[in-house]
């Protein structure tokens, strides 16, 4: 029994030395290394996968309103009556003013502001991007609460002319009809601010930045006249001469920032609800609440949002957390002027209710119909999905930098390793076991060039940054036509250069991409907290970088490479200029219809007057990396140092 005991005991403890030799090999098989390729592969595609299925019922919701106290649609609203006739009164003028100049416009409404007994101010305007001029002067006045002390205000605001540069004869009739019916009530709590801007774009944010004191003077004049805190605003756009069929409710701001929900379902709920009127968004005139019909609504919104451009008067004001919408008459229906003022008079009433700011529901959602969303906690794991597999790559290509080269071996006639490992003995976790010298081996890692060539083309980005947002309108398209140009041969330049003057050994290779891609993935993932959409969608044209331009493992020490890794380097530079930031952009462009030359001076535009950043994260985060990759695909200076 003893000897049986004693041969139990050798037995076990030589199974455990077995496992433990197995785990400690384990973790230096260099067959781990082949599953992050596919790790990374399975992320983005459960990425998109994901984002696919939110318009389904189980991962979306009904909208609902969170604020108690702005209770849409329970008041009567009085708008109408002797009303259209004081609206067709001042229709006539505005049409009358057409073709006249613009100190001819501010006079006549100041005089008919003044007229209804309200105090009003004007402001001038100048802003200069893309060679053009934006300038113009904004007329506003103030109707104070008669109940409250001056310290909230709302915001009524019509665009003379509207984001598709016509006349917003019947938005601008409408705020001065307001104006004169909103006097006459005694019940407003808060100051309302009506303001009428040249046009749709440089207007609001002219007046929205110096309403906060963060205009630049004497391009943008101060305001001579303020209220309290802005609580939101609302925009009336209506240029057509006949009635409408439904509201189309804008909402999107400038870097894909949103308004507070609350504000959407409010104006939805008394559109819908209490007057009768359909609402429609994304353009998506005609709604049969399908799935298709869903996620294209959903897709819309993500590339108006990745876009980051202003999408209406509404988006200056959003970047100062003032929640604000835009509502649009369109189509040809039985709804007149009078019931979108009755709109907007309820609208205004239940913002009239408000004890403070709106915060309660969300700020962050992607939504799909006019009473369906999805919120952020649903929505964000699609993009850190897509986001993480930069990191996932970074992490197995920083592994294998680490580890030293395979050398040759003399083999005996069997195929078998001649020589006889150095074996050495491990202890861990109260495991000891016998592994092979060479898999604990470790390769120092220098890190010094690698990370100067990585922050150097970060820098490097600043050039088209610069030149596309300094360039005249009339050059953009030539400018990025020669500058794609250049850029095909830019990859290849790099690589002459760096193989000539600062060649990078296999480890530094595999390091620089190590830290171009960590980079990546560490500003998508903190990019989709704040622009979900443009996070998710530089991502996914982002994402060949993952598996393209990995320097092989196959002999780092060779001078020349093999015909079979030109040959895919070949492939893989013709695939990553295809999806080049440039290229990508003509591509959109001639799919939608748009011009590149409109695309570059909304940008450059929104640059200079807006605070737009999309362009930073293209050419400061993904044009970097995009740059790493088409170095390392390249034909051209693949040798060497050892």
């Amino acid at each position: 029994m003893a000897e049986e005991a004693l041969s139990s005991l050798n037995s076990d403890a030589s199974g455990a030395r077995a496992q433990a030799r197995t785990f400690l090999a384990l973790r230096r098989d260099p067959r781990l290394l082949r599953i992050p390729p596919y790790l990374s592969a399975l992320c983005i595609i459960v990425g998109i996968v994901w984002l696919l299925l939110l318009p389904l019922n189980e991962y979306s919701r009904r909208t609902y309103i969170s604020e108690n106290a702005l209770l849409p649609g329970q008041v009567h609203t009085y708008f109408g009556g002797s009303e259209q006739n004081v609206f067709n009164a001042y229709k006539h003028e505005v049409r009358a003013l057409a073709g006249k100049s613009q100190d001819d416009i501010s006079e006549k409404l100041s005089e008919i502001f003044k007229a209804s007994g309200i105090k009003v101010a004007r402001q001038r305007y100048e802003y200069h991007a893309a060679g053009n001029t934006y300038g113009g002067e904004n007329v506003y006045a103030i109707l104070h609460a008669p109940r409250g002390d001056a310290t909230e205000a709302i915001v009524l605001v019509a665009a003379w002319r509207n984001m598709d540069e016509e006349l917003n004869q019947s938005g601008v009739a409408l705020v001065l009809t307001l104006a004169r019916y909103f006097k006459r009530w005694s019940l407003w709590s808060k100051d309302i601010i009506f303001l009428i801007t040249a046009e749709s774009k440089a207007g609001p944010q002219a007046w929205v930045d110096a309403y906060h004191d963060a205009h630049s003077p004497p391009s943008v004049a101060s305001l001579p006249l303020k209220s309290g805190a802005l609580q939101g605003a609302i925009v009336v756009d209506n240029a057509l001469d006949h009635r409408f069929e439904s509201l189309h409710i804008t909402y999107d701001g400038i870097n894909g920032q949103l308004p507070n929900l609350d504000l959407f379902n409010t104006a939805v709920s008394i559109a819908s609800g209490q007057m009768g009127i359909g609402v429609s968004l994304q353009r998506m005139w005609k709604h049969g609440d399908t799935y298709r019909e869903r996620l294209q609504t959903m897709l819309r919104g993500m590339v108006s949002q990745g876009l980051g451009h202003a999408s209406g008067p509404h988006s200056s004001f959003i970047p100062y957390h003032v929640d604000a919408i835009t509502l649009q008459a369109v189509g040809d229906g039985w709804q007149d002027e009078m019931a979108m003022g009755r709109c907007v008079e309820s609208l205004f009433r239940s913002l009239n209710n408000l004890l403070e700011h709106l915060h309660q529901s969300f700020f962050f959602y992607l939504l799909m119909q006019a009473n369906r969303f999805v919120s952020i906690g649903t929505y964000l794991p699609s993009a850190m999905l897509v986001a993480v597999n930069f990191t996932i790559m970074a992490i197995a290509l920083w592994l294998q930098s680490g580890r030293p080269p395979k050398t040759k071996v003399a083999l005996t006639q069997n195929g078998e390793d001649a020589r006889k490992p150095e074996m050495v003995m491990i202890k861990q976790d109260g495991m000891t076991t016998v592994i092979p010298k060479e898999d604990l081996a470790t390769l120092e890692r220098h890190l010094f060039l690698p990370v100067v060539v990585v922050l150097g083309l970060h820098f490097l980005g600043v050039i088209p940054l610069h030149l596309f947002n300094n360039t005249t309108q009339m050059s953009l398209s030539r400018t990025l036509f020669t500058f794609n140009l250049f850029n095909f041969a830019l990859p290849d330049l790099i690589a002459v250069l760096l193989s000539s003057y600062a060649p990078l050994t296999h480890q530094q290779r595999l390091l620089t991409k190590c830290f171009s891609l960590v980079l990546l993935g560490m500003f998508l993932a903190t990019l989709a907290t704040l622009n979900f959409s443009l996070a998710f969608l530089i991502g996914l044209l982002a994402s060949p970088l993952s598996f393209l331009g990995i320097p092989p493992s196959e002999s780092p020490t060779a001078e020349v490479p093999s015909s079979w890794t030109i040959m895919t380097r070949i492939l893989s530079s013709i695939v990553l200029h295809a999806l080049a930031p440039g290229v990508v952009l003509f591509a959109v462009c001639a799919y939608s219809g748009v011009s590149v030359e409109e695309v570059l001076t909304q940008a450059a535009f929104g640059w200079n007057v807006s605070g737009l950043w999309t362009q930073v994260i293209v050419w400061c985060v993904w044009w970097p990396a995009w740059l790493v990759g088409g170095i390392f695909v390249s034909p051209y200076g693949l040798r060497n140092r050892t």
